[in-house]
């Protein structure tokens, strides 16, 4: 800075003054956190679902699953995993019903970008990846201008995977920070994975040649796998493919993917080949096939293909 010679000493204090405010502004707002606005209202972010690295498995929790937040705030929820979920808050009085996929209420976003306490409000379907055959998104933020505790639901998986927003006066002190929500939300995701390779484990012990396990949950975590995809049978024997998960379903398909993956289709009890469909199959729902010609059959999961749910049954003489 050009020294200016003769400077009165009341002005030298005077701008001495001036830099120590910009410098202690300068450093208030570097204070206040990215994630607030201008109004110094706050935006917090909450994860939706989790997945191991092979996404085999998925867990069922919103991370966290209870927040609490001023009136103003803001919470975006970004879907954490391939398995699809829903952030949705019912209507008062609506009451919580099996997921319908022929909905487009519950497939599509509903409601306006800020909460009025008592409307149904849905994110639509969230998944981290493109999933094949339905609409989908990455995240989902609302406003939530007015105080009161807000029960939200997975429409998905239901009661086994619901949230609460808390939301309290202006100007009362966080009792958490969103470091602190996120490394929970972290130690939550490990307890998540361990519980679904025991769940895993489990489900391996219930499997063999003539019935094949299709997927599990336990509430906790879900396995996105056929539990001993491949199997080996005789020509005349059965094979029952089992969901005995939960929340989660699923289908066992042969052949090409019917223009309705929800209806059953084919002729389960003399399979030779082609098509064959099991339609949904709701936890504790139960598919068996009879195998009639040698060959191997290839089938999937049309539901969760894409997330490495396929296996075979090698049939012989």
């Amino acid at each position: 800075m050009k020294h200016i010679r003769g400077t009165n000493p009341r002005f030298r204090m005077l701008a001495f003054i001036v830099a120590v405010a910009v410098a202690l502004l300068a450093s208030v707002a570097a204070a206040v956190p990215a994630s607030a606005d201008g109004g110094g209202h706050r935006t917090w972010t909450v994860l939706v679902g989790s997945e191991s690295r092979d996404q085999e498995i998925q867990g069922m929790a919103f991370l966290p699953s209870e927040i609490y937040i001023n009136e103003r705030d803001s919470i975006r929820w970004e879907a954490n995993s391939a398995e699809i979920h829903t952030v949705t808050f019912l209507a008062s009085g609506q009451s919580l019903q099996p997921f319908n996929p022929f909905n487009p209420d519950e497939l599509l976003k509903r409601g306006r970008s800020s909460y009025d306490g008592h409307s149904y409000y849905n994110s639509g379907l969230l998944a981290n990846v493109d999933v094949p055959g339905f609409p989908d998104a990455r995240s989902y933020t609302l406003t939530f201008p007015r105080e009161g505790d807000f029960t939200y639901y997975c429409l998905v998986h239901g009661e086994m995977m619901k949230g609460t927003v808390h939301v309290r006066e202006q100007g009362t002190k966080y009792p958490y920070s969103q470091a602190d929500y996120d490394k929970s939300a972290r130690a939550q995701e490990r307890s998540i994975l361990r519980d679904g390779h025991q769940l895993d484990a489990a489900l391996a012990q219930q499997a063999s040649n003539h019935r094949v396990i299709a997927g599990g949950d336990d509430g906790v975590a879900m396995v996105m796998r056929f539990v001993r995809p491949t199997v080996t049978v005789h020509v005349g024997e059965t094979v029952v493919f089992a969901n005995t998960g939960m929340g989660a379903p699923h289908t066992v398909t042969f052949g090409a993917e019917p223009a309705n993956i929800f209806a059953p289709s084919g002729d389960r009890s003399h399979f030779t080949g082609g098509d064959l469909n099991s339609g949904i199959m709701w936890p504790g729902d139960e598919f068996a096939v009879t195998f009639q010609a040698k060959g191997t059959f290839e089938y999937i999961c049309a539901l969760h293909d894409y997330m490495g749910m396929v296996g075979e049954v090698k049939v012989v003489g």
